[in-house]
């Protein structure tokens, strides 16, 4: 008699179309109607597994247990992430590249990276002063990608400003794209990562000479742990790892201006409140709108978890949506309340919008603090440093599209520093 339970199954041959027409709500969806923070379907043609949680996030981070080498979909690595990038490490191997990617995440380097995002955000605002109305998202993926390559000690010319944002944005607009917005993507990569591969070997050279605690030094001199240099195209990739995720915080930033218009009385109390509440509404916008729907990984070895069996080799998503909504965790989900992460437990399992687990030792998202750190200054601006007007449009967005972003993409109009003595 087997002691392990029969795991809730989705009926049917493969479940990819659904994954694609349900998008973020896809997991929660049968996490709902299996009643169960677990269950069986198939994508792609292959036995998967899909959960959500607390309990869920905590196993899933258990290096032990799962794999991220290969999980990733080719279509994905070829656009979002690259290839032999330190998403798709395990083992020693990851915690050493990974140590790399901390080492410049230090009080130090961020806030150094808050004062060169207040410089463009001025900047920015001299610019928009002159024109009658501006599409939000397009304009901050530029001051992001100026303040990227800027941190980064990549050397980018005001005049290639903007082939340089839409190359960027490209890989992580284009990962669920199919057809000619998925080539784009895969160009743009390509394009990027040999334009970085020249860099890197102008700096062994010494024709190039970044800061020494930036990203573009560290990485081109960082050995493995045989000693030797990591390869011009792996260093260009992990690069590309700073600058692409800095600019597609211009989604959480429109989130942002969304909140704000939507809950006028959040906008008030940021004017009077200290910096902590600010960090609150920040993490409020992370948890509430949608941004990465699940991270994927692979069973590493067989393993019963929850009298539920694993079997070594399958794949297995975690919502990351749906945890970040998950009653279980938070009252209320899906109402809009900063307040809630003055009691926050400070888990990494329950809170996990750019994935889980530990910073240093696991495979959350290298980059979170400086997402925190931009989107503190941004809310700055917009609340503190100017005014605006948000004409009617559609401030609508789609739950299917990934990533997603409003449908208007935040048009504002009259932009106007505030020149009001405290």
């Amino acid at each position: 008699m087997s002691d392990t339970n029969q795991m809730p199954r989705e009926e049917g041959i493969d479940h990819s179309l659904s994954l694609m027409r349900e998008g973020y709500m896809y997991i929660l969806n049968r996490r709902h109607s299996f009643s169960s923070e677990i269950f069986e379907t198939r994508l792609l043609g292959k036995k998967a597994i899909c959960m959500g949680g607390r309990a869920a996030a905590e196993v899933f981070y258990d290096t032990e247990k799962f794999k991220r080498e290969d999980a990733a979909p080719n279509r994905v690595v070829q656009t979002l992430f690259g290839k032999n990038g330190v998403q798709a490490l395990d083992g020693r191997e990851h915690k050493q590249r990974k140590g790399m990617f901390m080492s410049i995440m230090s009080p130090e380097g961020l806030q150094r990276l808050r004062e060169i995002a207040q410089k463009q955000w001025n900047q920015a605002l001299v610019k928009w002063e002159q024109m009658d109305e501006l599409v939000l998202y397009e304009e901050v993926k530029e001051i992001l990608c100026s303040t990227a390559c800027h941190w980064a000690g990549v050397p980018l010319e005001e005049e290639d400003v903007k082939e340089v944002t839409k190359d960027l944005a490209a890989m992580f607009e284009s990962p669920a794209a199919v057809g000619p917005n998925h080539w784009s993507g895969r160009h743009a990569r390509n394009k990027v990562e040999k334009w970085l591969s020249e860099l890197v070997d102008k700096v062994r050279r010494g024709e190039l000479n970044p800061q020494e605690d930036t990203a573009l030094y560290i990485f081109s001199w960082h050995r493995d742990l045989k000693g030797n240099l990591l390869n011009t195209d792996t260093v260009s990739v992990e690069v590309i790892n700073i600058l692409r995720p800095i600019v597609a915080i211009a989604i959480f930033i429109n989130f942002t201006v969304l909140a704000l218009h939507h809950y006028p009385k959040e906008r008030e109390k940021l004017k009077t409140s200290d910096e902590r509440y600010a960090q609150m509404f920040v993490q409020e916008v992370r948890r509430f709108y949608p941004f990465f729907p699940f991270v994927a990984a692979l069973v590493k070895k067989d393993f019963t978890w929850n009298n539920y069996k694993f079997e070594e080799g399958t794949l297995t998503l975690l919502d990351l949506y749906g945890t970040n909504h998950d009653p279980e965790i938070w009252e209320n989900p899906d109402i809009f309340d900063p307040n809630r992460f003055a009691k926050w437990d400070g888990s990494p399992f329950n809170f996990i919008p750019q994935g889980g687990g530990d910073h240093f030792m696991g495979h959350r998202c290298a980059g979170e603090w400086v997402t925190i750190e931009v989107m503190k200054v941004s809310l700055d601006y917009l609340v503190n440093q100017m005014n605006y007007e948000v004409p009617n449009q559609d401030l609508s967005y789609s739950m299917v599209s990934i990533p997603s972003i409003p449908h208007s993409n935040i048009i504002l109009k009259q932009v106007k520093q505030n020149r009001e003595i405290p």
